[in-house]
């Protein structure tokens, strides 16, 4: 069961890296890995997503509710997949000098033991190139 927990703070505005991380849509223009994503359905504050995350040969479909609490926090559910669980959560903490300080959490399990054993082993690694996608991401847009 790898987690990953990172915080980060970047001279950026809470509803600057919100809004980023909120653009699911976007996702297969900068994060590693994601060749397609689609918001499915929206209700108010909440969004249904399909994500398609691989490597080579290997590609998986996840669907996910995505919970928006503007600017301060995103939490994501999973629904459906290769997963027996999932959960990630974004939270985006306004520093007094200006910057946002982003707390991130991942934790999950694959149903198959094979794709679960090769995570573990790059886990770690893999977050934080997505996490720094996000950021170098939040450079683009916003230096």
């Amino acid at each position: 069961m790898p987690t990953h927990a990172e915080r980060r703070t970047l001279p950026y505005t809470p509803q600057q890296l919100f809004d980023l991380v909120a653009e699911v849509d976007k996702y297969p223009e900068f994060l590693p890995w994601c060749s397609h994503a689609r918001i499915t359905k929206r209700e108010g504050d909440t969004f249904y997503a399909d994500l398609i995350i691989g490597y080579k040969l290997v590609h998986e479909r996840f669907s996910s509710k995505v919970v928006l609490n503007a600017p301060h926090s995103i939490r994501v559910e999973y629904l459906k997949g290769p997963m027996k669980y999932l959960s990630n959560s974004w939270k985006f903490i306004a520093e007094e000098n200006g910057t946002c300080t982003i707390d991130f959490y991942v934790d999950f399990e694959f149903r198959n033991p094979f794709f679960q054993k090769l995570m573990g082993v790059f886990f770690n690694e893999i977050v934080r190139r997505m996490v720094s996608a996000f950021e170098e991401r939040a450079k683009k847009l916003y230096d």
